[in-house]
């Protein structure tokens, strides 16, 4: 079970806060899947620590492929689902997809926590032999 990278992020949730009074459907659009901005609205007194902690969970992804946001990779690329149990999965489709192919990632392990205040997110990509 080789490790090929771990990325860890952390966000204010404030940030997110702002940026969707700010912009509103657009900057949810442009950064969520319709998925996630529907589990996100499911408990509308937590909404803004669940975007938070997605939007840390995806920039933790970028870091175990060591891209940043760059190279065509769109938000929406890296989608964080949620499993009955609760725990969180990532989802690749595009530019990120083919990247973690590249590198031989075909397992994540993600842990997402948040609080009122802040987000945080590690993620981890593993090459199983198959």
């Amino acid at each position: 079970m080789p490790i090929v990278g771990h990325g860890v992020d952390i966000i204010e949730t404030s940030r997110i806060r702002a940026m969707v009074e700010e912009h509103g459907k657009r900057f949810l659009d442009r950064c969520y899947t319709p998925a996630e901005q529907e589990y996100c609205a499911r408990n509308p007194r937590r909404y803004y620590e669940h975007l938070a902690g997605r939007f840390a969970a995806k920039e933790a992804v970028l870091k175990v492929l060591g891209t940043g946001w760059r190279g065509g990779i769109m938000w929406t690329d890296i989608e964080v689902l949620s499993e009955p149990s609760g725990q969180p999965v990532i989802r690749l489709t595009g530019e990120t997809l083919r990247i973690a192919s590249r590198l031989g990632v075909n397992r994540w392990l993600l842990s997402i926590s948040h609080i009122e205040t802040h987000a945080m997110a590690s993620a981890i990509g593993i090459r199983d032999e198959l």
